[in-house]
């Protein structure tokens, strides 16, 4: 039986593209990548961690590929960071601001599978508030992950300042632009569903 049939709630590329195969599958996963790739290309470079689109597109991936597709997707853009510039600011692991932002990574594709459960399990991509809900969840999973290893990594040369410069560098800043990427994707998915309905 094909697992998708038993989701309450398909998401949105499996309803634009209901015919399941590993070809569909593998051209989803490269350009929920491809979108990541192009989302950390825009990027404002402050230190220890550069503000970028790169959640926006954590959580439009997973909510738009769901749970399985959006956590490939998100594997498969970690991985091509260790050949090819798709970090931001055009860089790969072998970075050494990798060190600081390895977390932030490594959170996508469980942020990713969350939203994307979310989506599959209770449809909350398809109301605004249910989404901003899923976002806001993504972003703390990225945060939680993300801040924990900010912290290790600063101790580990020596720059750990306290926990009120850690929380700054690594979420405080970043709080005003979650919220606002939140907000595109609670106006993008649900507009997305309502043309898709037409």
């Amino acid at each position: 039986m094909n697992p998708t049939q038993s989701l309450p709630y398909l998401p949105l590329s499996k309803s634009l593209f209901p015919a399941r195969s590993l070809t569909r599958d593998v051209l989803l996963v490269l350009g929920g990548s491809l979108i990541m790739a192009l989302a950390a290309q825009v990027a404002i470079p402050t230190q220890p961690v550069p503000i970028t689109l790169q959640t926006l597109g954590v959580l439009l991936v997973g909510a738009a590929l769901g749970s399985r597709l959006g956590f490939w997707a998100m594997l498969a853009y970690l991985v091509q960071g260790l050949v090819l510039p798709v970090f931001a600011g055009g860089t790969t692991w072998f970075d050494p601001g990798k060190l600081f932002t390895a977390g932030y990574l490594i959170s996508y594709p469980v942020a990713a599978f969350v939203v994307g459960w979310l989506v599959e399990r209770y449809g909350t991509d398809r109301s605004p508030l249910k989404t901003f809900a899923a976002m806001l969840l993504g972003s703390l999973i990225i945060y939680a992950i993300g801040v924990t290893w900010l912290g290790f990594a600063l101790g580990s040369v020596g720059r750990f300042s306290g926990l009120s410069a850690l929380l700054y560098a690594g979420m405080t800043k970043f709080l005003l632009g979650d919220l606002v990427k939140a907000a595109i994707a609670a106006t993008l998915l649900p507009m997305a569903w309502r043309l898709v309905r037409r």
